[in-house]
């Protein structure tokens, strides 16, 4: 396995050895509940998670770290962003219409649809970017950040602004799960309402997600358990914790949010070289067989090939020691509107070098001959 060259990272990071070693220490050493305890191993484990969103917050330009929810992943935090906003007084009685687009991640805009919200389509242009002069008039609108197959990112403070001009009450979810790991965040500037991406996706551990909320004092929480109840005042009723607890019942997954500082600095001293995707995108354009559908700049390389199933490719890429990603990347709707049944994308990490690159491209030419 240690010949394997991995160039999957839109799908999920390489863990590198600060986070597995935080994690280790953390489990063989300092492991404690978090919230639920005064002794002093408990009290250092809630100094750890308040460190850890501190550091989100300053991450992506939050105001303060209250703003910071943890959750079990970027699919678990747009899925509970879309109840959060249905669950709202206002959509009682008439469900929101809630604007998507064909760039979303099954994750982004099923949710809204199987809540049973009203759904209207942001067009795309022949770029597959959106149509700035055909923003929505929405209640709700889901604005992907950075598409996982077209790899481009978006304006989103200006998406914002345009989609407020239509609505100045709109309520606006980001899917940043793709841009995060490329961009400098800033998501006050944006203006966004709610803003979801993962942990393992910038080299934190699986199972773990955050979902920025720009006013928590606006919801009430979808979820209910231990840890967000300050009082029990009646058979029906209690008085909640204020603060992000107020929405993380249960225990949170410690083991990964210990990790998560460590991930951010090892991603922020050291973002993924794209300089190896134009690499792979001036050969591999050469190739008349193969068809790139992303531009040279984008921070992934995404094609397909005459005559062979993406499915075939990847198993033979893979005997090879590559590791790509075949299929419709959860995003079936762009790759209807491409005409496509899938794709083969490549991504790479800060862990990829030119050597990587340069051997992947070759043993692709050799398949595709």
């Amino acid at each position: 396995m240690n010949n394997i060259i991995y160039l999957d990272a839109a799908a999920s990071a390489l863990k590198p050895g600060v986070v597995i070693e935080k994690e280790t220490d953390f489990l063989e050493y300092a492991y404690a509940n978090s919230g639920r305890g005064i002794c002093p191993r408990a009290a250092a484990v809630d100094a750890m998670v308040a460190d850890a969103r501190q550091k989100v917050a300053d991450f992506i330009g939050a105001n303060n770290s209250g703003q910071i929810i943890f959750t079990s992943g970027a699919t678990d935090s747009l899925n509970r962003a879309a109840r959060l906003i249905l669950n709202l007084p206002r959509f009682a009685k008439c469900k929101p219409v809630v604007a998507v687009s064909d760039l979303d991640h099954h994750s982004a805009r099923m949710p809204f649809t199987a809540l049973g919200a009203d759904i209207c389509l942001w067009p795309l242009d022949k770029n597959f970017d959106y149509d700035v002069l055909n923003a929505p008039k929405a209640d709700v609108v889901v604005i992907t950040a950075m598409s996982n197959v077209i790899g481009r990112a978006v304006d989103v403070q200006n998406l914002i602004k345009l989609v407020r001009e239509k609505n100045p009450e709109v309520i606006t979810v980001v899917d940043a799960a793709q841009y995060v790991v490329h961009e400098t965040m800033n998501v006050e500037k944006w203006g966004a309402d709610f803003v979801c991406f993962s942990g393992h996706k910038i080299g934190a551990d699986t199972g773990l997600g955050i979902m920025y909320m720009k006013e928590p004092d606006a919801f009430t929480p979808d979820k209910f358990g231990g840890g967000m109840v300050n009082k029990i005042t009646g058979q029906d009723s209690w008085v909640l914790n204020s603060g992000p607890e107020e929405f993380e019942a249960g225990t949170l997954p410690l083991t990964q949010i210990v990790g998560l500082p460590a991930a951010i600095d090892n991603l922020t001293s050291r973002r993924p070289n794209l300089d190896l995707i134009k690499y792979l995108y001036d050969r591999l354009s050469n190739n008349s067989k193969i068809h790139i559908v992303t531009s040279r700049d984008a921070s992934l390389l995404t094609f397909y090939v005459d005559g062979m199933h993406v499915l075939d490719f990847g198993a033979m890429v893979g005997a090879k020691g590559v590791c790509l990603r075949v299929g419709n990347m959860c995003a079936g709707w762009l790759h209807r509107l491409m005409g496509l049944q899938g794709t083969i994308r490549i991504s790479v990490g800060n862990w990829n070098c030119m050597e990587d690159v340069v051997k992947a491209a070759q043993i692709i030419e050799d398949i595709v001959k």
